[in-house]
């Protein structure tokens, strides 16, 4: 009886987890539109996959406005040459002008839907060198460049960084794991201690320092460039 309380509870704790990290995750365009910690960790790769691009399809169209074509027609060359998410969102973009969408409020569009800060930035540029008559195409080279010596840099604190974030997942994960297997190989030692009062406190107590110790590396492993 106690065995299958703990099976059920066990169950229940288990479902409970799933629909919290699942909860939010609402495909939109491509993005996630949710809150949930699967949300947030498919919004963040995605975003990431986008930014890796952007240098490049800056390059692309720079070269397109070198050649005489306009900014709308070097867009096109970038859904054309390019890869997902970049070509779908510069897809999404010129479907938004065609229906009659005004290119500002497309570009703004664009920018609110992905949420990168380096296509704020290239947004920003695009329209204020309209307004002023600026070189779109300096403009595309300077904050490509800027974009990767930035890029670089993140890469290089991820680098610095990843042996802190193994080492937090592996002390956060031990205590879990070496508590089934001493469940799995002493049965009759463990499942009386985890009925018990005591050792309901002391799992309770292990879940709040692992959980506060797994925030405190991760906050210190976490730099933001």
């Amino acid at each position: 009886m106690i065995l299958w309380s703990i099976a059920i509870l066990s169950a229940l704790a288990f479902a409970g987890l799933a629909w919290y990290f699942a909860s939010g995750v609402k495909v939109k365009s491509g993005w996630q539109n949710g809150d949930g910690p699967i949300a947030r960790w498919l919004d963040g790769r995605r975003r990431r996959r986008f930014n890796d691009q952007l240098p490049e399809a800056l390059a692309t169209m720079a070269n397109a406005l070198r050649a005489g074509f306009s900014l709308a027609q070097a867009f096109d060359s970038v859904v054309d040459q390019g890869e997902q998410p970049m070509s779908e969102e510069f897809a999404i973009l010129q479907q938004q002008l065609r229906v009659g969408m005004g290119f500002e409020d497309a570009l703004e569009s664009m920018a609110g839907r992905v949420g990168s800060e380096e296509l704020t930035l290239v947004t920003t540029a695009i329209l204020v060198s309209r307004k002023t008559g600026g070189n779109v195409t300096e403009i595309f080279d300077k904050i490509s460049e800027t974009i990767r010596s930035r890029q670089k840099i993140e890469r290089k604190v991820r680098t610095l960084t990843a042996q802190g974030r193994l080492q937090g997942v592996l002390v956060s994960a031990m205590p879990f794991v070496l508590g089934l297997a001493l469940v799995v190989l002493k049965p009759g030692m463990m499942i009386p201690f985890l009925c018990s009062f005591t050792g309901v406190v002391s799992v309770a107590a292990v879940i709040v320092l692992v959980a506060l110790g797994w925030l405190i590396i991760r906050k210190i492993t976490k730099i933001d460039v």
